[in-house]
């Protein structure tokens, strides 16, 4: 990456720059190949954040079907990470997994897991547990239809008819996948392998199978990380994480560049586990270099902004999340180390920006929390808008989550020193409601990017990039005005 103009005197944030076009020979944006090179079998550079409201295994096996990576978050009981790692291993790598309710189950019920919104749809079925045979399934019913029905209308009823379905053996491409739905006039359809039920489809998945690669291990399952503490026996976790197949450990603590997190990497290298360690967040080449020495192959970058972080207001620790990425992807690459890039994006500009700075992946923490498949239920407001709670990591909530097993006097010392939102409305875009369309609207935000510096990979674009500096005033120039002015 280069300066346009005169170096910076300050540090600076994803505002407070612009990407300048240059002379460029890469005719499409799908000529762009957009694997980060981090050692995680990623193929696009997003990753989802390592937080109770943003990554569950739903999500994470969403994300990595398109090519990203999934962080299971280090509060979830140890046994109950073990099986969301499973779960993910478990799920179709070409097909969406099946979104299975039973017949008595009503629409209001339906509505917290699934908004009314096209391409997708719910299984009916008398069973909703094991292997799901063809013959159990009433039918499928399309979310829109949730949106006209009686909140207390009965699924089954719903149901009545033929249920679409193609054989997964007959499927040879993502055009051919397409093809066949047309021709069963549906919008999702079940995949059938030997009669029974493996996957759905819908005419955008198809459509997206054909742009993205799923990132999968060895045996051709879907990736998935974990994080964990510094805290108490992190070989036995790694261990056990390890077992259950993560692809990625991830040591997470807010303030990595410290005597305990280096203890712990030292701990888990040790171990061998033959599996990419990740460790943060840090935000100096100082850090970066502690880091790597004592065990990391990547690195979470990022003090204080995440959207559900008060860090530096409450402490005024942190760094410009532009600055902290420029420099700490520098000293990670002298070291053959990676950066992920934690938190501060809030438009597909961002995340271009921050693999401009050198970041091998960017981190979505709050952007990914308003989606479908984001953990917890849809919730609907005094207006009709839907959406989902989301709390920062180091707030009352979490400590409350993270210790909620002390006893009394324990948990309150704890949560005196709480910090972040403990609650907020992340609310489902209604033209993107889904984790899948917000991977579209950023990939073909950062394609494009590629593009106009003339990049066809993300190592190209480090080199190639053009930043510049720009005002208040350039920034807001930068914005769409509202339809009608």
């Amino acid at each position: 990456m280069e300066f346009y103009g005169e170096q910076p005197e300050v540090d600076l944030t994803y505002s407070d720059v612009f990407l300048v076009p240059r002379h460029s020979s890469v005719t499409s944006r799908l000529d762009v190949d957009l694997a980060p090179g981090d050692g995680t079998n990623a193929t696009i550079p997003l990753v989802s954040a390592n937080m109770n409201s943003v990554t569950g295994a739903r999500l994470a096996a969403t994300l990595a079907r398109r090519g990203g990576l999934g962080v299971l978050p280090q509060d979830m009981p140890l046994q109950e990470l073990d099986a969301a790692i499973r779960w993910v291993k478990d799920q179709p790598v070409r097909w969406d997994t099946p979104l299975v309710l039973p017949p008595e189950a009503t629409v209001a019920d339906a509505l917290r897991l699934l908004p009314a919104t096209e391409g997708h749809g719910i299984v009916v079925a008398d069973s909703s547990t094991g292997r799901l045979n063809i013959d159990a399934v009433l039918g499928v019913v399309p979310a829109m239809r949730l949106g006209t029905a009686l909140p207390d209308a009965r699924l089954g009823d719903l149901a009545r008819g033929r249920t679409a379905s193609i054989d997964a053996d007959d499927v040879e491409s993502a055009r051919q996948a397409f093809d066949l739905i047309v021709a069963a006039d549906a919008e999702t359809v079940c995949v059938l392998h030997h009669g029974f039920v493996v996957g759905t489809l819908s005419r955008r998945s198809a459509l997206r199978s054909s742009l993205y690669r799923a990132a999968v291990d060895s045996s051709g399952r879907l990736n998935v990380a974990a994080a964990v503490g510094i805290n108490g026996d992190v070989a036995a976790k790694a261990k056990a994480l390890a077992a259950a197949g993560v692809d990625v450990l991830v040591l997470d603590t807010a303030h990595g560049h410290q005597e305990g997190m280096l203890e712990a990497l030292r701990t888990v290298a040790d171990l061998g586990l033959g599996i990419p360690i990740a460790a943060g967040n840090v935000v100096t080449a100082e850090g970066v270099t502690d880091l790597v020495r004592s065990g990391a192959d990547i690195l979470k970058v990022g003090v204080g902004p995440g959207a559900m972080c008060t860090t530096r207001m409450m402490t005024a620790v942190g760094r410009p999340q532009f600055s902290a990425v420029l420099e700490t992807a520098e000293a990670a690459r002298m070291l053959g180390a990676s950066v992920w890039a934690d938190g501060g994006v809030r438009y597909p500009r961002d995340v271009a920006l921050a693999l401009a700075a050198g970041a091998a992946s960017v981190m979505v923490g709050s952007w990914f929390a308003g989606t479908i498949e984001a953990p917890g239920e849809v919730q609907v407001d005094e207006a009709g808008r839907a959406y989902k709670e989301s709390w920062g990591m180091a707030s009352t909530k979490a400590v409350h989550d993270r210790f909620g097993r002390l006893d009394p006097y324990d948990l309150a010392r704890k949560e005196l020193f709480a910090e972040g939102i403990s609650s907020s409305r992340i609310y489902l875009d209604p033209l993107r409601p889904s984790l899948e369309d917000l991977i579209d609207m950023i990939t073909s935000g950062i394609r494009s990017s590629f593009t106009y510096a003339g990049a066809a990979s993300i190592a190209e674009f480090h080199d190639r990039a053009r930043v510049g500096l720009q005002s208040a005033a350039g920034y807001e120039e930068g914005k769409a005005l509202p339809v009608g002015w």
